[in-house]
């Protein structure tokens, strides 16, 4: 799939059917993800992945969109390691484009998955019930899985909403 329309075409995925996805792609969709860009190559991002039905069916009590994670396949829980951060912003934003790559990813392999972020209201709780070690923070949880067939849209405003052009000189 070229790149700009796999940027244009992916959808945030909430309903998934039930067939399993096997641990090759998992491997391959967090691969995708350890190759984002992060400051200083620090990579402070950690990951967790939750296959088990009584462990989504914790996860889903913390958020209003438990439905949705007690449905996916699997979910990946993605982390800040705060023992690991060399700058905050700058590792937050990288475990964004990370996210964007397991997304990115998820769809080439005609999967579907939604990045949930509701859910960092309850980050300690999240935290406890996943086991993780105390330096990790919540950044989101990504639910994957295979999409159930409808028809997705989605818009966005036009470029001349979002770029201004610099106050002296023409063009870009």
């Amino acid at each position: 799939m070229d790149t700009i329309d796999a940027i244009k075409t992916r959808r945030s995925v909430r309903e998934f059917s039930g067939e399993d996805i096997n641990d090759k792609t998992i491997e391959e969709i967090l691969e995708a993800g350890r190759w984002a860009p992060s400051g200083l190559n620090n990579q402070a991002w950690r990951f967790i992945v939750v296959r088990k039905e009584d462990t989504k069916e914790a996860l889903s009590k913390f958020t209003h969109y438990g439905a949705i994670i007690k449905n996916a396949r699997i979910l990946i829980v993605v982390f800040l390691d705060c023992d690991q951060i060399y700058d905050r912003t700058k590792d937050v934003q990288s475990i964004g484009a990370c996210i964007q790559n397991m997304l990115l990813a998820v769809h080439s392999m005609g999967l579907g998955a939604v990045w949930l972020g509701e859910i960092l209201k309850n980050k300690e709780q999240v935290t406890k019930v996943l086991d993780a070690p105390d330096s990790y923070e919540l950044m989101a949880v990504v639910a994957l899985g295979h999409p159930v067939k409808k028809a997705r849209s989605s818009d966005r405003k036009e470029l001349s909403e979002l770029v201004f052009r610099e106050r002296f000189g023409a063009g870009w």
